[in-house]
């Protein structure tokens, strides 16, 4: 690959090649649930990141950096109500009220497997765990976990879970468009 190709230039928005920039698609998606991102600091930079896009579609949510030199403020991790998207651990019980802020890890498995290892708070929530995608899932690689998908559809898949199909098509069109559009160009993106 040419270095010419390699240093295109991105969306300082939705980080993307400006070719392939999604702004002007993405939907305002209002949710009850409040959606926090806790994205480790490796992935704001890269392409890949579908957190971001997540965050720029839902008013309800927030994104926390964590790794940062700064320090990472985990309060909200300690709100109640607050539930994590994860695919094992203590579940809510089944009687248990929806929750009103779902903490979603924005990294790679194995970034996300070490932040739910070293942060307590973390460790301390009732766990969403999601049933593995189904097959037609459009993806740009195969995971590395079973029930791996990208963060921004994972966001989708919960919210159609605590909140219904309806509001959740607007998150699953715009995670396909993001596929489709990248596949179209081969991997320069």
């Amino acid at each position: 690959m040419s270095s010419r190709l390699a240093s295109r230039p991105r969306c300082s928005r939705c980080n993307l090649s400006r070719h392939l920039c999604l702004c002007a698609e993405i939907p305002q998606v209002q949710t009850r649930t409040r959606i926090l991102l806790l994205q480790h600091v490796m992935e704001i930079a890269k392409k890949s990141n579908t957190g971001r896009v997540a965050a720029l579609a839902m008013p309800n949510s927030q994104v926390i950096i964590h790794g940062a030199p700064s320090g990472t403020d985990l309060e909200l991790l300690s709100e109640p109500g607050t539930w994590l998207l994860y695919p094992d651990g203590p579940t809510a019980p089944p009687d248990a009220p929806p929750p009103r802020q779902l903490v979603v890890l924005d990294a790679s498995w194995s970034q996300a497997r070490r932040m739910t290892q070293r942060l307590p708070e973390l460790r301390a929530l009732p766990r969403l765990v999601l049933p593995p995608p189904e097959p037609g899932l459009l993806r740009l690689r195969e995971p590395s976990h079973p029930s791996g998908m990208s963060t921004l559809d994972a966001v989708a898949r919960a919210v159609e879970a605590l909140e219904g199909r309806e509001v959740a098509e607007p998150l699953e069109r715009l995670a396909a468009l993001r596929v489709q559009r990248i596949a179209a160009c081969g991997t320069l993106y």
